[in-house]
């Protein structure tokens, strides 16, 4: 490839860095403020920024495996870190905001259910009294369950962008390999390392993720 693939894959990486976190100060205000419904089409822009941003990434990855220089590794490295702590700091806020929205969602059926205990008492229906309170439980079953997938979300962020990083590393070891069959059988070691602790870090990271959901429902 030539050089200015690379130049122009930072370019665009730098743009989209730039328009995703710009996006995300929007969200912020919004989510510190009062939700207006025009947060739902953020968050589809700011998901497909951040996808665009995981391609070029991606493709930057290529470019480095193919032979690139170490130096352009720690570039890389640099903008995999800033994607993660973009992709981090989104789903935060929009766990936030989805609890903002839970909050104001129990506020208008306590309301209701003030309503409808003045209606009983004046000879209302109680079956009226018992749909709003399963609607009240169902609301707020729902708002917990949105942060529990926006923590599992957050939580398969970090490790797609890890595996991205480890997959680079095999790359590199092979290359060195081949080049060093003496060290081999070190490297060949290094490698099931490195595979054992993704698998470790994969699997208590869905341990949290299911104990999350678990303490959430038995709330």
């Amino acid at each position: 490839m030539e050089a200015s693939s690379w130049d122009a894959l930072r370019k665009q990486a730098r743009k989209l860095e730039a328009q995703i976190d710009d996006q995300i100060n929007t969200y912020r205000r919004l989510v510190s403020t009062k939700p207006d419904g025009s947060e739902n089409d953020l968050e589809s822009g700011i998901e497909r920024l951040l996808k665009q941003l995981q391609q070029v990434n991606s493709q930057m990855q290529t470019w480095v495996s193919s032979g690139g220089a170490e130096v352009l590794s720690h570039t890389l490295t640099r903008h995999k870190e800033i994607l993660q702590d973009l992709t981090q700091e989104f789903y935060r806020l929009r766990a936030s905001l989805r609890a903002k929205q839970e909050h104001a969602s129990l506020l208008l059926d306590f309301r209701e259910f003030d309503r409808a205990n003045l209606d009983l008492e004046e000879g209302g229906a109680s079956a009226d009294l018992l749909l709003l309170k399963e609607q009240a439980t169902i609301s707020r079953n729902s708002g917990q369950m949105d942060s529990v997938i926006s923590q599992a979300q957050a939580t398969l962020g970090t490790l797609v962008l890890q595996r991205s990083t480890f997959g680079g590393i095999n790359t590199k070891i092979s290359n060195v390999s081949s080049r060093l069959p003496t060290v081999n059988h070190i490297l060949s070691a290094i490698r099931r390392k490195k595979s054992m602790d993704t698998i470790i870090l994969s699997l208590v990271a869905s341990v949290c993720t299911f104990l999350i959901f678990i303490y959430w429902l038995s709330k």
